[in-house]
């Protein structure tokens, strides 16, 4: 096993401070009351003495009571939608403060790395998420929720729900995994499993200066939430909850009905010089296809006698009904679907504590039929003033979720399906059972609705608490010492059921199998840190140090029979199938531990001069030792021009800062913990490692499973980033404008060298393969506006550029072929190669159709080359086709990535509209490879394919011509005919909402009613013809195959909602 970095030294220099405590200084009680416009209270807004810990909140009323050191004392008074302002005490036991309206995003307090700033003293890149225009988009996926809500941070959704979200902070870095690490409430979590309503804030972190201090964990950026919690004054009860209906998309694949597919069939025949009906009898043996009445060998009409309900057999004799118009197979599985979420808090506090109680119930049906996420969810975070210098606290979450689960782009899945069935077949047979492809000239697809509603009883169960107990105190004059223990245990079980498929073509006989699992995820942090602040004269220093401790395991088992005598789902016990089909596996365990030690000072002068400086070590148990620790150091600096004498006179900046920032991080997100060591396997018939046991006999024996490399160690990212950030004409107008660069050297990949036979397959290690590249730029706008008095509006936009590039790779390696042949019918989509991004596709340039014999006569010499297939581009000039001539022709990263806000009010009314787009991404149509080449599966086709493919007649078709033959001049290799562009526009969401006047609810009780009708996904406006080009990978941790579309569980189906809004 790895060697664990000693985390004895990380507990070590803070241990003892929290039973060390000082004595009582000399305190004065202070009161007061906070106002805003038109002196209305405000509650909530915090009351903090300025250069301590000591904090407070105002009630209902807007009244507070505070302790403070003395006479001299400073007060700090914030809320959120405010400007700030400080109070001196001088002596005085009641002060009150009225705050005036903000209306720039720069006022905001952001949380950094095991601290806070006002985003207008930080010197790093961070994008603070409007949580409100956030939450107004329907769903209960949190990170699916941050699409086109921050520059810089990429989503693509799944449509499935309770699908896995793919986020990316200035795009990917690596063929593996490039997600971001999440802190949720000091503890690293699962975005997509956060109640939306249980949120306060959200902050990314992009660059070194802002993310460096979390060293290694923070490479891909770093997201950082913060849940709610109680406030002061009287408690408070609130109730969220929306309601609605999900709508499938209209047109789907736009296929071909019976008729239409049947003179496919015909011209395939005819192109192909084959006798009519001898290949597919359904349609008749003339050249003008006759629909039959049923579908058998060779097709019937009513009355045949093997079609009397009396010969049926589910085996030998099935008989089904033709569907003479067309079983429209998409919409037999996309229904309309419900969907609802409910959130009832509960919060409140005095002076010595506070607390926030929340449950949740969201229940999302999908449109394809049992697929569906359940999710109960409970929240409590507390907080307690022990004294004036000793607080505690705990944060906690529990959910319970289900879902049948589903395998997304997958050819072999319900979706891919009802492109593969052909149109002539029904759902259901004669008796009732599934229809299916067991005749001749059907293909092999399987019928969709059987594929899903056989898992309606198939189950996936997750339990899952998190969150930690917390202490602080406050000690010297300055000093704030803090300790965290949290981290999640996540317990998962699932079970699912495999139907012997009667009806198919291929796999009929099989019989049918049970299997069921279990396992769970565990992590524990524990994190200490001593923090000094201090502020005096014109300066102003703040010095954070700390270590932290992770230790992540987690472990899992599976087992299953099959051949059950019954199929009832009271039925699925292990012990009842067959002993003769037992299987058993269980994965090795997964073990991870870092050990951390950190530091950070912010200096500020005048409130013009700002220095940062990070510096994190991290040692890990992943790497070898000699390679365990790692270093990793930032610094950033920031000028606030609009505070310097000479820009006095220029009245219509208001602030004004440049910024400028430059660290490293390190990563190991894609390595396995044992990476570093070989691994030795036992299993019958294997021995390719001479300990004991032979080949092919059932004496167990040993080999070798995985190759261990030692000298694998952390990649290294050095990161640059220049901003500036201002407010102008009034507070009207803010924006940020930011270039970075991002270096990433020693790229952790899977070792591309040869494996010898003596290895007999065993797991390559990952190792240190190579440079990449990003650059780009970041711009966010936002804009306060009002018109007359009671119509107020915002508009808030960002937009994302970057470049990917492939710098190097090892020695001797030119380039690494992705998404392999194993996982496509074509062969590899992408190649990894220096000078292109990761992910480019890469294949044969079509450059158009052979219009006749000439035209293959006078062209490079092409295997298969023949009138109405593929024309090549000759890449290389030598006159023939070969892989030599394969070129780059697309590239599925966009060239920039937007979104933009519009929230108006007027009196009691809102409305809200949010819009998200993707430029310049192109697009692999998978789907095209099954119905635009009937001869590949013989099963649907798209629509108008006889008149949109090549014939003598349609010399300038873009679709090759139908005919019998697959080779390399159709079918058999990836080419750009696949490519289409994957640029939108879509309006993620249109709300209009009205709040009932305070005055009418007082009388019975309730503070807040707002009631609002919602429309999600209204529209999408794109070229592209599949069912949704916002499209992830097949496999989340791989970045090698985005952007390709085998028929993805579509993201962009309408909602439509109605929803409210009620304290208490």
């Amino acid at each position: 096993m790895p060697n664990k970095p000693n985390l004895t030294r990380c507990f070590l220099l803070l241990a003892g401070l929290f039973f060390f405590t000082v004595g009582a200084f000399a305190q004065k009680t202070v009161s007061g009351k906070v106002t805003g416009k038109n002196n209305q209270p405000i509650a909530g807004a915090t009351v903090k003495v300025q250069g301590t810990s000591t904090a407070t909140a105002t009630n209902d009323d807007g009244t507070f009571t505070i302790k403070v050191p003395g006479d001299k004392s400073v007060l700090q008074i914030s809320s959120i939608g405010y400007n700030s302002v400080t109070m001196p005490v001088n002596g005085r036991s009641q002060i009150d403060v009225s705050l005036t309206e903000a209306t720039s995003d720069l006022n905001e307090i952001v949380v950094l790395g095991y601290t806070s700033q006002k985003k207008k003293d930080i010197t790093g890149s961070v994008a603070v998420v409007n949580v409100n225009d956030m939450k107004s988009v329907p769903g209960g996926n949190t990170a699916a929720l941050l699409q086109g809500q921050a520059s810089g941070v990429s989503v693509i959704n799944s449509g499935v729900p309770g699908g896995a979200t793919s986020v990316k902070i200035r795009g990917i870095t690596s063929p593996g995994s490039s997600d971001p690490l999440v802190i949720i409430d000091g503890v690293q979590g699962n975005l997509q499993d956060v109640n939306p309503n249980d949120i306060e804030s959200i902050q990314v972190l992009k660059d070194a200066g802002a993310a460096a201090i979390y060293g290694v964990q923070g490479s891909n950026g770093v997201i950082i939430v913060t849940t709610k919690r109680g406030r002061q004054g009287k408690a408070r009860i609130s109730y969220d909850a929306f309601v609605g209906t999900q709508r499938p998309l209209k047109n789907g694949f736009n296929l071909e009905n019976t008729i239409g597919y049947a003179n496919v069939v015909k011209a395939y025949e005819l192109n192909s010089g084959i006798a009519p009906g001898s290949r597919n009898p359904q349609f008749g043996q003339g050249d003008t296809p006759v629909i039959p009445d049923y579908i058998t060998p060779t097709g019937a009409k009513a009355g045949d006698p093997g079609t009397d309900p009396s010969t049926y057999n589910i085996n030998t004799n099935q008989i089904t009904k033709a569907n003479k118009i067309g079983t429209d197979w998409f919409h037999e599985i996309f229904k309309p679907a419900i969907f609802q979420s409910h959130t009832l808090t509960a919060s409140g506090g005095n002076d010595k504590s506070t607390y926030l109680f929340s449950l949740g119930y969201l229940n999302q049906q999908g449109t394809l039929i049992n697929t569906y996420l359940k999710r109960y969810s409970v929240r409590m975070n507390t907080s307690f003033n022990v004294n004036n210098h000793i607080r505690v606290g705990e944060n906690a979450y529990v959910f319970y979720k289900q879902s049948p689960g589903f395998t997304n782009q997958n050819e072999g899945n319900a979706i891919s399906m009802s492109y593969r069935e052909a149109p002539i077949i029904p759902v259901y047979d004669i008796v009732g059972n599934y229809a299916g492809t067991k005749s001749a000239g059907l293909g092999n697809a399987q019928n969709p609705v059987a594929n899903q509603q056989r898992t309606a009883n198939n189950k996936s169960n997750d339990w899952q608490v998190n969150g930690n107990v917390w202490g602080e105190v406050d000690f010297l004059k300055h000093f704030t010492a803090r300790t965290s223990f949290g981290g999640y245990f996540d317990n998962y079980y699932y079970y699912y059921f495999t139907y012997t498929a009667y009806e198919n073509a291929e796999g009929n006989t099989n019989p049918n199998a049970f299997t069921e699992g279990a396992g769970y995820n565990s992590l524990w942090l524990w994190t200490n840190t001593v923090k000094y602040n201090n502020a005096w004269g014109k300066h102003s220093l703040n010095v954070l140090l700390g270590t932290e401790a992770k230790n992540q395991y987690n472990r899992g088992i599976s087992a299953g029979r099959g051949s059950y005598y019954s199929t009832d789902p009271n039925y699925w016990i292990l012990n009842t199938g067959s002993p003769s089909s037992v299987s058993n596996n269980g994965n090795p365990p997964y073990q991870l531990t870092i050990a951390s030690y950190f530091g950070r000072v912010d200096y500020n002068y005048a409130d013009k001069y700002i220095l940062a400086a990070t510096l994190r070590r991290d040692g890990s148990s992943v790497f070898a030792p000699g390679h365990q620790y790692g270093n990793f150091p930032s610094i950033s600096a920031g000028w606030r021009i609009s505070n310097e004498n000479f820009m006095k006179n220029v009245s219509w900046i208001n602030d004004l800062k440049l910024r400028g920032g430059w660290g490293t991080s390190g990563s190991l997100s894609n390595i396995n913990p044992t990476n570093a060591y070989s691994l030795y396997a036992s299993a019958a018939g294997m021995s390719y490692y001479p300990i004991t046991g032979a080949a092919n006999s059932s004496t167990l024996g040993f080999y070798n499973s995985q190759l261990g490399n030692p000298n694998t160690t952390w990649e290294k990212d050095i990161i640059t980033n220049i901003g500036l950030d201002g407010t102008i004409l009034k507070n009207k107008l803010d924006f940020s404008l930011e270039w970075y660069k991002k270096s990433i050297s020693g790229l952790l990949f899977p070792s591309v060298s040869a494996i010898g036979n003596y290895q007999g397959g065993a797991s390559q290690p990952f190792v240190n393969i190579g440079d990449v590249k990003n650059t780009g730029i970041d711009f966010s706008l936002t804009y306060h506006g009002k018109i007359g008095r009671d119509f107020r509006f915002d508009v808030n936009g960002n937009i994302t550029s970057y470049k990917n590039e492939v710098l190097s790779l090892p020695p001797g390696v030119n380039y690494v072929d992705e998404y392999s042949a194993g996982s496509t019918r074509i062969g590899a989509f992408s190649r990894l190669q220096p000078g292109h991004p990761i992910g480019a596709f890469y294949g044969y340039q079509v450059i158009g159709l052979f219009k006749d014999a000439n035209d293959v006569a006078k062209s490079a010499t092409q295997d298969g080359a023949a009138p109405g297939r593929f024309k090549y581009l000759d890449a290389n000039g030598d006159g023939q086709i070969t892989p030599d001539d394969r070129v780059f022709f697309g590239n599925p990263n966009p060239k920039f990535t937007y979104g933009f806000t519009i929230n108006a009010t007027y009196k009691n009314f809102d409305l809200s509209m949010f819009f998200y787009g993707s430029a310049g991404n192109d697009v692999i149509n998978y789907v095209k490879y099954w119905t635009d080449f009937y001869q590949v599966f013989k099963g649907n086709v798209s629509k108008g394919l006889l008149q949109n493919s090549w014939s003598p007649t349609n010399l300038n078709a873009k679709i090759p011509r139908i005919e019998q033959s697959a080779n390399f001049s159709n079918t058999t290799v990836f080419n750009s005919f696949y490519m289409e562009k994957g640029s939108y526009l879509r309006c993620k969401n249109f709300m209009i909402g009205y709040t009932v006047p305070s005055a009418r609810l007082e009388r019975i009780g309730i503070q807040k009613l707002h009631f609002y009708l919602q429309a999600a996904n209204l529209f999408t406006i794109t070229k592209y013809t599949g069912l949704d080009p916002e499209l992830q990978g097949s496999d989340l941790s791989n970045n090698s195959n985005f952007g390709i579309d085998f028929g993805n569980y579509p993201a962009n189906q309408k909602n439509f909602n109605i929803g409210v809004n009620v304290t208490f």
